[in-house]
């Protein structure tokens, strides 16, 4: 009888742990539930606001997956206690918010190019392919337009502070031109976003559930509360940028808007948010033009006025085509393999708002800030 081999001698004996292999269920997952997600392991604000991204979309996802008409009415607690730990670190509602669906969710193809459509991709993407790629690289890019505004509120406060109207009158006429630049931005979204997709698709997976006939009692968030939460949907209202321009150039908006508004400002992130109540105790910018009598002055403030009715006008043309028009298209069309949302929805932002009417006078309160030397 020959010895045996070397080669059996160090040859592990055969077990099923090595290959992840139950004895019990083969080759299933045992308990393929994941534990509960814990956000201790989240050290940076860059990944706070990563983590809110990531379980804001599956929120969504997963409220929205049987579209309006079938909502689901409780968030399990395996993703509802992690998203709303996470959001009260970050002061956010635990709900998808522009700061997610935006500002947070664009990332560039190549670094060392610019930023344009073409070179930034988003990272994490929900029903509606190119369009809601188009739509949310276009809004990241009317954000990116809007920075040499935001600089030039930063230079005007400053200006008024330190007695400088040559500075402020630079500054002005900088904020006039990142506002046409936003509006000439903003015009992109015909090019990359399908208006019945944006319509009958998008949409619904960024509705809330505040003010919102479809989830007329909101979400239960299993573990958290046991009554439902109500949070609105995402909004262009939620960005930062008009809200500053607003505060800077001291327009006064109708108190049904002006709630709404203020409303928004809660999810922003609180930086932003104290940015612009910074912005609103600073010295007022309409005093300072009227108490100096510099015509140059008045005329550059009127210039960023019209600039800013010309976007809120523009804006109102692209709420009509993607939500108005495509509604009323809607109404009279033949079943096709779109899911149309629910009649309680039609005409509605995903913000909760009567739309047009708010946009409208919005825009109208603006155009009313026009100064004129008497005054």
């Amino acid at each position: 009888m020959e010895p045996p081999s070397q080669n059996l001698k160090t040859t592990p004996l055969l077990s099923l742990r090595r290959f992840h292999i139950s004895e019990d269920y083969g080759f299933l997952l045992p308990n393929p539930l994941m534990p509960l997600l814990s956000c201790q392991g989240l050290k940076s604000y860059r990944e706070q606001r990563l983590a809110h991204l990531v379980l804001s979309f599956i929120t969504m996802g997963y409220v929205w997956q049987e579209g309006q008409t079938q909502p689901k009415e409780v968030l399990p607690r395996n993703l509802a206690l992690p998203f709303v730990e996470v959001s009260r670190n970050l002061g956010l509602p635990p709900i998808l918010a522009h700061a997610d669906l935006v500002l947070t969710n664009w990332t560039t193809r190549n670094p060392e190019r610019s930023l344009e459509i073409r070179n930034l991709d988003i990272i994490v993407s929900l029903p509606g392919g190119e369009s809601l790629r188009g739509f949310i690289l276009v809004t990241v890019l009317v954000e990116k337009a809007a920075v040499p505004g935001i600089m030039a509120l930063v230079q005007a406060v400053n200006a008024i502070l330190q007695h400088s109207d040559n500075s402020l009158l630079r500054a002005l006429q900088q904020l006039r031109l990142s506002i046409q630049d936003i509006t000439r931005t903003l015009g992109q979204m015909h090019n990359y976003v399908d208006p019945d997709i944006f319509y009958a698709v998008i949409r619904i997976f960024l509705s809330g559930w505040k003010d919102n006939p479809a989830m007329p009692v909101g979400l239960t968030y299993e573990g958290v509360s046991t009554e439902p939460l109500k949070y609105s949907g995402g909004s262009a209202a939620q960005s930062t940028v008009l809200h500053a321009f607003d505060e800077f150039l001291g327009i006064c908006h109708s108190k049904e808007s002006a709630d709404f508004l203020h409303r928004m400002r809660e999810y922003m992130p609180p930086s932003h948010k104290a940015f612009i109540e910074e912005i609103h105790s600073a010295p007022s910018l309409r005093d300072h033009i009227l108490s100096s009598g510099n015509d140059q002055l008045l005329t550059a403030y009127n210039e960023c006025v019209e600039a800013l009715v010309e976007l809120r006008s523009y804006h109102i043309t692209v709420v009509t085509k993607y939500l108005i028009t495509v509604a009323t298209k809607a109404k009279g069309r033949k079943p096709n393999h779109l899911p149309g949302p629910s009649q309680a929805l039609e005409e509605r932002g995903t913000g909760g708002t009567v739309v047009l009417s708010f946009l409208k006078s919005v825009r109208d309160k603006t155009l009313e800030a026009i100064l004129h030397q008497s005054d």
